[in-house]
């Protein structure tokens, strides 16, 4: 058999080369149609993405004039009256919840053998804060300064200062006391005071 090839012109494998055109031209296809499908949904999901955000535009103006139509509605007399009964009635609530009995335990606990408790009238300030008038008489001033300092000492009372002093005939001398109680300040090692400050 005689496999030499005796023609003029080289003769090429047209089949393979067409084979390749045909991969490669399947290639740039199917490429092409997946890139057509993602720039599709990519404009679909940009798409909803644009209403969603018109939407939400229209329901935060939606909101806006909702805001506004309730503030226009609110009467500022009222309001502020609504505002001064809640405080009344907080003031209330902290009256009711005031203990006389652990006002008078720390008292029993801090004065001095030589001072005498006539008066105590508490107040709640309008910030909430509960001051104390104390009408007391010392047998010296020293006895008085003590009194103050044991006080002090416990944590519970602020700022007690002698607002008015005077001297009786018998020399003792009698003074009316202000400062701030907060009990619920108190840490439990600060609210035991020791006996030994009573002599």
């Amino acid at each position: 058999m005689l496999r030499t090839n005796l023609s003029t012109r080289p003769f090429y494998n047209e089949r393979l080369v067409r084979l390749a055109i045909a991969l490669l031209a399947a290639l740039v296809i199917v490429f092409t149609v997946f890139d057509a499908g993602r720039v599709i949904v990519l404009s679909s999901t940009n798409s909803d993405a644009a209403h969603r955000i018109d939407a939400a535009g229209r329901g935060a103006e939606e909101l806006r004039a909702d805001a506004a139509r309730v503030r226009a509605q609110i009467d500022r007399r009222e309001l502020q009256a609504v505002a001064s009964a809640a405080r009344e009635a907080n003031l209330l609530i902290d009256r009711r919840t005031f203990s006389w009995t652990e006002l008078f335990n720390r008292f029993e606990a801090t004065l001095p053998a030589d001072v005498r408790i006539t008066a105590v009238h508490p107040h709640v300030e309008r910030d909430g804060t509960m001051s104390l008038s104390i009408s007391v008489v010392a047998r010296k001033a020293e006895d008085l300064d003590r009194f103050i300092e044991n006080l002090e000492g416990t944590g519970a009372f602020r700022n007690v200062l002698s607002r008015q002093e005077a001297t009786k005939e018998d020399g003792t001398l009698e003074s009316v006391l202000d400062g701030q109680y907060a009990p619920a300040a108190v840490t439990p090692a600060a609210s035991g005071t020791p006996e030994a400050r009573r002599d």
